[in-house]
């Protein structure tokens, strides 16, 4: 559990939902393995209060199940999740790309090519975490530039599920998302051509839902 440590105590909520939910994304804590808030609390440096507040907000978004009075426990990686995970995410950056494209400058257009780059150094240095980093810092971009915090709300909630398993899968030897569709993605933003970016982010996120299978 690396990055279950410490951390300072401002936003301790936040901070105790970020790592355990990293925790969990990065398979330091395995499906299935129970979760005490007391053990949790130690390891952060935190009181209970606001490790029972992380768990709760992991529960509602499906990386944690508890039964009262019994168990909290990570949940198992189920493949229907993370379909339909994908497909409401995927469909919510179909969304902001429409709208953002339009709005896009060249500084937006620069901070996605540098994280294209960033993403395909690390997937040839096959660090997955570093490659995951960068694929959100570019989809992030357009997410930002919407301007739909309902929309960029959702895709925060729902990411980590898809994650959890982009990470098992890259783990057991798969292959990240293509940099070359990134490539076709920042072209099409870049030429204002919205139908053209909104069907290249269609097909990276078909992508994922057939990860799931």
């Amino acid at each position: 559990m690396e990055s279950i440590r410490p951390v300072p105590r401002t936003l301790l909520r936040d901070r105790a939902y970020e790592a355990i939910r990293d925790a969990i994304v990065a398979g330091e804590i395995d499906p299935g393995a129970v979760v005490r808030d007391a053990e949790l609390a130690e390891r952060l440096g935190l009181s209970r209060a606001p490790v029972r507040d992380a768990f709760s907000r992991l529960v509602d978004e499906g990386l944690l199940e508890s039964k009262p009075q019994s168990y909290t426990r990570v949940t198992p990686l189920v493949a229907s999740d993370v379909r339909d995970a994908a497909a409401v995410v995927g469909a919510l950056h179909e969304l902001v790309t429409r709208v953002a494209v339009p709005r896009l400058g060249a500084a937006d257009l620069t901070v996605m090519r540098a994280a294209n780059e960033r993403f395909s150094a690390a997937v040839s240095a096959g660090d997955v975490d570093a490659a995951l980093r960068a694929d959100d810092e570019l989809h992030d971009v357009l997410v930002r530039v919407s301007g739909n915090r309902a929309a960029a709300a959702t895709v925060a909630r729902y990411t980590p599920l898809i994650r959890r398993l982009e990470r098992q899968r890259f783990g057991e030897g798969g292959s990240c998302r293509s940099a070359g569709l990134h490539e076709r993605l920042i072209e099409a933003c870049a030429a204002g051509d919205v139908d053209g970016a909104v069907h290249v982010t269609a097909e990276i996120w078909r992508g994922l839902e057939e990860l799931a299978d």
